[in-house]
């Protein structure tokens, strides 16, 4: 049977001489894997440039719960981004946010409202200004959390003031040092979860070093979440370039 939906594309890898397997976080199916065949060629009828990471589709696909590897009858821009796959700063936030969508996605549920969060996220990426694009990736990670399960409560207060890793809460009382983080990135992480809408990030300054402290906190927080969550490559470069 064949289905109109529309995805966010993740990852893509190189199969035989010319297909692809897409990895699309999908608005009817969550996360699915398709074959692609005859993308990687080379003149005006190439399609590659449709799997990039973060690319919003419209997609016609045949789908079957029993197969692992779905089809692709049609596709199309959903959406043609004015600024992430050109820039560079766009992009690496961008790349951080799939990452993260890939470590968090594990099984092919569907999640109309997360969907439509994540996409509405990197509309609104694609437009941002410079100082909402910098604490961008701090607010997806913050606002995308509530939708797995384990939402960071907003309870902060002149004595709870220190964010606990494991419980998700802010408290009064420090517990091991894995578990905890300072009490200044505590205040920003109160602050940043305020700002429910991007363009409040406009109004939080933070400096760099402060950012890049508030993102390994995000690593560790879901890293106490998501089973084999590991690291973030795309961290280290994101750090460099915020």
């Amino acid at each position: 049977m064949i289905y109109t939906t529309q995805g966010i594309v993740l990852r893509t890898i190189k199969y035989g001489e010319t297909s692809v397997i897409a990895s699309i976080f999908t608005e009817l199916f969550g996360i699915q894997s398709y074959l692609v065949n005859g993308v990687r060629t080379s003149g005006k009828t190439s399609k590659a440039h449709f799997f990039q990471p973060s690319s919003l589709l419209e997609l016609q696909v045949y789908h079957n719960e029993l197969k692992n590897l779905q089809r692709i009858k049609e596709l199309k821009w959903s959406v043609l981004y004015k600024n992430i796959l050109s820039d560079i700063t766009k992009n690496s936030v961008a790349l951080y946010m799939v990452e993260l969508l890939q470590k968090c996605l594990k099984q092919p549920e569907t999640n109309e409202p997360l969907f439509q969060f994540c996409e509405d996220a990197f509309l609104h990426l694609d437009v941002a200004d410079k100082e909402i694009t910098a604490n961008f990736p701090i607010y997806f990670s913050l606002q995308l959390a509530p939708f797995l399960g384990f939402r960071l409560q907003d309870n902060y207060s002149g004595k709870r003031n220190i964010f606990n890793l494991k419980e998700g809460f802010f408290s009064d009382l420090e517990s091991s040092d894995s578990e905890h983080v300072s009490i200044e990135i505590s205040f920003y992480i109160s602050q940043l979860l305020k700002a429910i809408h991007p363009h409040r990030l406009e109004e939080i300054k933070i400096n760099r070093k402060t950012r890049q402290a508030i993102l390994k906190s995000m690593e560790s927080y879901y890293g106490w979440h998501i089973p084999e969550f590991g690291s973030m490559k795309t961290l280290p470069v994101l750090s460099e370039i915020l």
